[in-house]
């Protein structure tokens, strides 16, 4: 998947370039723009027979860099060039909504005129974008160090001067700015030609914060590759705490191991308490295949202490699917279930295009794009719904992001998995608390009843026990 988004990324920056050299057609369609002393944008001013044509291939182009800049894996200490080429999309787009008013230079008459703000849009906009692709010419060529790259940096940034200067003299500007916009057009080329010849990055290690990697009151924490997660295809972050009877904890959708400190701390008295962070999510690597019910029951098998220790499972939210399919299927390791507001399992068809977007999330949540989303929505998302800190800035990656998109994706598909393994599979004669705080009946009663549990109702107030109600959960744990 990351060498289709290297290829995606280079045909976008190819596009931006095609589109944003359709001045070139103009030379011949509009005859009224003076070739050695008229701008290219007086092509797309309103007074010009083709203006609708060349804004719209202006907006185009801005957008299609934009749409390079998003679908590129991002790379360490590279953020600053690929966010001036951001800009440069973004600005040379907004000149293609703000047109000029008129041919500047090439219509005598146009300075006699009052200017309209969409005339100031347009100019700021040239200036400000002219100055954003120089910047990132020169960002990505010190990082990229190659002779090429530099070599049209330097050029651009001399027809750049050399269209100042024309300016200044009064004559010659439109050949300086063609030759200006030519090396542009050049460079983006050369960028889309980096990319398909680029090798595959390999993915940065979590973010994580100084002194928080993964526990409170002396838990321990593993971070490996070991058989014991080998179905995390690839890294897992696994907490273990205490001493005792093994509890395992499971997070609900989007959930990572911090939101269990609470819980985690009562319980570690006198039990091994044992969290972890589903591939994606927390500080886990991501997996190359969407999540699946059968996947995560592997997952917590491989957690669970070997024959004849049995384990306490603590589930929350759609975790609670994972953890009663893991009853059905290993009712031997089981000791005691405890399901905090369980997810209803409804009877919607799984999403058609799930397993294909699933596939793809995994290199997208790599992007700059990506990284960009996340850092601007993720922490007061997660603020907003969880009402605690992050402390180790996960949801603030591209990386958790995909992850829960995922997530969300494969619901229905477990939801439809977990009702079929209910006609095969009975549940085990083992006790099953369910905590809940919404109104009484729907899916949880009915649960309540299909499992034989004991149901213990919370305030209203407590939507998520692990963290406003933390000794409810312990105390249906032990």
């Amino acid at each position: 998947m990351e060498r289709r988004l290297f290829v995606l990324a280079a045909c976008a920056f190819i596009v931006a370039a095609v589109l944003g050299s359709a001045w070139v057609t103009g030379q011949f369609t509009t005859p009224a723009v003076d070739r050695t002393e008229g701008y290219v944008s007086e092509l797309a001013a309103v007074d010009q027979p083709w203006t609708r044509l060349f804004r719209v291939s202006d907006v185009l182009s801005g957008l299609a860099c934009l749409a390079g800049v998003a679908l590129v894996p991002s790379v360490a200490r590279e953020w600053s060039g690929w966010l001036a080429l951001a800009a440069f999309g973004l600005l040379t787009a907004t000149a293609g909504l703000f047109p000029l008013d008129c041919a500047a230079l090439s219509d005598p008459l146009c300075g006699q005129r009052e200017t309209s703000l969409a005339h100031v849009v347009h100019a700021l906009a040239r200036v400000l974008g002219t100055g954003a692709v120089l910047a990132a010419m020169v960002l990505l060529s010190a990082r990229w160090r190659a002779r090429a790259s530099w070599l049209l940096t330097w050029l651009t940034l001399a027809a750049t001067l050399l269209t100042a200067a024309a300016q200044v003299a009064g004559h010659g500007v439109g050949l300086a700015h063609r030759a200006q916009l030519t090396m542009i057009a050049v460079w983006l080329v050369y960028v889309a030609m980096r990319l398909l010849v680029a090798e595959d990055p390999d993915e940065a290690g979590p973010r994580i914060a100084p002194g928080r990697l993964g526990g409170v009151g002396g838990a321990r924490v593993r971070t490996d590759d070991a058989p014991a997660i080998a179905a995390g295809h690839g890294d897992a972050h696994v907490v273990v705490q205490g001493t005792g009877p093994a509890v395992l904890i499971t997070a609900g959708l989007a959930g990572a191991w911090f939101h269990w400190d609470a819980v985690a701390a009562r319980l570690a008295d006198g039990h091994r308490v044992i969290r972890f962070d589903r591939p994606g999510l927390g500080l886990s690597s991501c997996a190359p295949v969407p999540p699946t019910l059968y996947g995560e029951v592997a997952r917590l098998a491989a957690l669970s202490p070997a024959h004849p220790q049995q384990v306490t499972l603590i589930a929350h939210g759609v975790a609670c699917w994972h953890a009663e399919a893991f009853a059905r299927l290993h009712p031997l390791c089981l000791a005691r279930l405890v399901l905090v507001e369980p997810a209803c399992a409804g009877e919607r068809r799984p999403l058609p295009f799930a397993g294909t977007a699933g596939r793809w999330l995994p290199a997208l949540g790599r992007t700059w794009g990506a990284a960009a989303l996340a850092r601007l929505a993720g922490p007061p998302a997660h603020r907003l719904l969880a009402g605690v800190p992050d402390p180790s800035g996960v949801y603030g990656t591209g990386r958790v992001l995909a992850a829960v998109a995922g997530e969300w994706l494969a619901r229905r598909g477990m939801a439809a998995d977990l009702r079929g393994l209910r006609a095969e599979k009975p549940f085990p004669d083992v006790p099953v608390t369910v905590l809940s705080s919404g109104e009484p009946g729907g899916c949880v009663e009915w649960l309540v009843g299909e499992l034989d549990a004991e149901h213990v109702r919370l305030p209203r107030a407590s939507r998520r026990p692990q963290l406003h109600a933390p000794q409810a959960v312990a105390d249906a744990a032990a």
